[in-house]
């Protein structure tokens, strides 16, 4: 392949021999030396400056119990030295103790200390009693005590203590998070912000960072509802947005026990979770951003929540029409829990969706953290009725619906290869997809679910983003178009990828390229 470096595209791409020719004319010449060429992966889901701040901060996504927790979060106050504490990633279900901790022993861990201490879904959060006080937490819906927050108090101790970090520290997450991308082999983030997630200038600062050429790519996506036409307009143009979607929440999450369900949680009989959006509020919201031209979508996890989405989408569809409805190429964030009747409806109006496989891979199968809260019939699928499996990768894609999969990053980390992985090796059987589906999805998918057909593979004039992988074992064909691979598990059969069964080495970075330029490099190639 031949890189033009005035324009950052592809100028040539031939077979080995052929390659000879170009060799003397060239600036510089990359020996592979057997190395695995791909497009770039796009992750359709990130929250990059939230990425920065947990790779700087106190991590707890390993802690095993409360104590270790605290411990950690002594330490980074001490290294802090009376800043605020930003301890992200905790999952009660890990920890010994089986519950969270509490905004007292944070006061103790820090002095009373300023700490904000979210699940690792981000949907709830233990926030220190200095921060109750600064937030106004106590007084807000979503106050549960002892600390912990959901809902309004959550969105209003989050935002204050975002307005704690100086523009100059965001910048820096800002700039970690993506170098970590790149180093995933990432060239395209599409950034989910809102006023509650992120705020308004952190927003801007991520698409203003994708343009400098020195990392991935970066597409916004604005959560904030619109009533009209104009305002749809307005609002997009303001924050420089490709769509008006992302995390514009209809409910919450099911770790946090605030997505939107049917039935009750099994671990919290009598509670259904959190509906923060009305089936017209959808509708108007779709209307406008369809007739503006632009991409409406939402957050939605639970199966009420999906049904409110349907509802509202079917009835923008209603108003304005479907063929409008159809053009505007809406998305949906997540959407874990979907039957075969509501994928086939959403797919009629071309709503496509952004997925993580990881969520599966961590918290799925008959023992995990979805079937501690559902029970595990309900997350295969099993109860009967309109209710199919959760994350249901096989069925959207058997029916025609645009997936792209991205990492909810920091919720779970930029390992786009791991989800691949976790597409071909789902805990559900019914829904393991080809390692060549997820990888496409991964990538073109991504494009595709952006309102972008042209982008997401390696042809003649496209631009020059591309990965270069160290791999294991490549799986290949073999002359008789029998499939070999080095391991005997038929899920890792997809010729020209990598061996993805369990337990195989993950493909390593070695470079990412970037419309031509390098924002990666492991110094692990030769050039000459």
């Amino acid at each position: 392949m031949v890189v033009d470096d005035a324009t950052g595209t592809i100028a040539w791409i031939g077979g080995d021999d052929a390659a000879s020719v170009h060799a003397d004319a060239v600036d510089e010449v990359v020996e592979l030396d057997g190395a695995l060429v791909t497009p770039a992966f796009v992750d359709a889901h990130a929250h990059t400056s939230q990425t920065g701040a947990q790779l700087r901060g106190v991590d707890l996504g390993t802690a095993r119990s409360a104590q270790e927790a605290l411990s950690r979060i002594e330490d980074g106050a001490r290294r802090e030295r009376g800043r605020p504490v930003y301890a992200p990633g905790w999952d009660q279900g890990d920890w010994a103790e089986g519950r969270v901790h509490t905004a007292a022993e944070l006061d103790r861990a820090t002095y009373g200390g300023v700490v904000y201490s979210p699940r690792v879904d981000g949907h709830s959060a233990v926030i220190s009693s200095a921060l109750a006080a600064a937030s106004g937490a106590r007084d807000l819906p979503g106050w549960e005590g002892d600390g912990l927050v959901t809902r309004e108090a959550h969105h209003a101790a989050r935002e204050a203590f975002a307005a704690a970090v100086t523009p100059e520290q965001r910048r820096a997450d800002i700039d970690r998070a993506l170098a970590s991308a790149a180093a995933a082999g990432i060239g395209l983030v599409q950034e989910n912000g809102g006023r509650t997630l992120s705020g308004t200038a952190d927003f801007a600062e991520v698409l203003a960072a994708g343009e400098r050429g020195d990392g991935p790519q970066t597409m916004g996506y604005w959560a904030q509802l619109v009533a009209d036409e104009q305002e749809a307009r307005d609002v997009a143009a303001l924050r420089g947005a490709r769509g008006l979607a992302g995390d514009l929440n209809i409910d919450g999450s099911v770790g946090s026990r605030t997505a939107h369900l049917r039935a009750p949680y099994t671990d919290a009989p009598g509670h259904t979770g959190n509906a923060y959006l009305s089936v017209e509020q959808v509708r108007d919201h779709v209307a406008a951003c369809s007739l503006a031209g632009l991409q409406a979508g939402f957050h939605v996890i639970g199966d009420a929540g999906v049904d409110t989405a349907i509802a509202g989408f079917e009835a923008a569809a209603e108003l304005v029409g479907a063929d409008a409805v159809v053009r505007g190429r809406h998305r949906l964030e997540h959407l874990e829990m979907v039957s075969a009747d509501g994928i086939a409806r959403l797919v009629k109006l071309g709503v496509a969706a952004s997925a993580q496989p990881a969520f599966d891979a961590f918290w799925g199968g008959d023992d995990g953290m979805y079937a501690a809260r559902l029970g595990a019939d309900r997350v295969f699928g099993r109860g009967g009725g309109d209710v199919g499996p959760m994350n249901p990768f096989a069925s959207m894609m058997a029916a025609g619906m645009t997936v792209a999969f991205g990492s909810d990053s920091p919720v779970t980390p930029f390992d786009p290869w791991g989800a691949v992985a976790a597409c071909v090796n789902h805990h559900d059987e019914s829904q393991r997809v080809s390692a060549r589906s997820a990888f496409l999805a991964h990538t073109r998918g991504g494009w595709r679910a952006a309102g972008i057909d042209d982008r997401g593979y390696l042809d003649l004039g496209l631009p020059a983003t591309f990965a270069v992988w160290q791999v294991g074992d490549l799986v290949v064909q073999a002359p008789d178009d029998r499939i070999q691979t080095w391991s005997t598990d038929p899920r890792s059969g997809t010729p020209g990828l990598p061996d993805l069964s369990p337990g195989a080495p993950k493909p390593v970075t070695l470079r990412t390229v970037v419309r031509g330029r390098t924002v990666f490099d492991s110094g692990a190639l030769t050039t000459g």
